[in-house]
């Protein structure tokens, strides 16, 4: 078990960040794996916060994470081998297929509604 936990804060100009926070106010700056594919992502920067505990966490999407499919970056804490968060990247035909199918969903939806809007009408009016 990890002694830290991660919250995501933003995703902006091609670098997540988060926000590591330590279960123990006292706890040293945590030891932070990044990997991609199961191959360690570069230029990952951990940074003290002014509060206790607390650190900024960056890091910049590698270029071979962007493209077509589904790319996910793992965070780990480096010393208790324990997965701290991940972050998803949908790109090209796969995202394409989800959005279709959501809007399809979205309209089956509307068209159940407008139905039911109607035979309110006819009962009501």
């Amino acid at each position: 078990m990890s002694g830290y936990t991660l919250t995501k804060t933003r995703f902006k100009e091609g670098v997540w960040e988060g926000l590591i926070t330590a279960v123990a106010s006292d706890a040293p700056t945590p030891e932070v794996a990044v990997s991609l594919d199961g191959k360690a992502v570069g230029a990952v920067r951990v940074s003290a916060l002014g509060a206790a505990g607390q650190w900024l966490l960056e890091i910049p999407v590698p270029v071979e994470a962007i493209g077509d499919g589904v790319q996910t970056i793992l965070v780990t804490d480096a010393n208790a081998d324990v997965t701290l968060g991940a972050f998803t990247m949908i790109a090209g035909d796969a995202l394409a297929e989800d959005i279709r199918a959501e809007i399809e969903l979205l309209r089956a939806e509307l068209d159940m509604l407008k139905r039911a809007f109607r035979r309110h009408c006819l009962e009501t009016g």
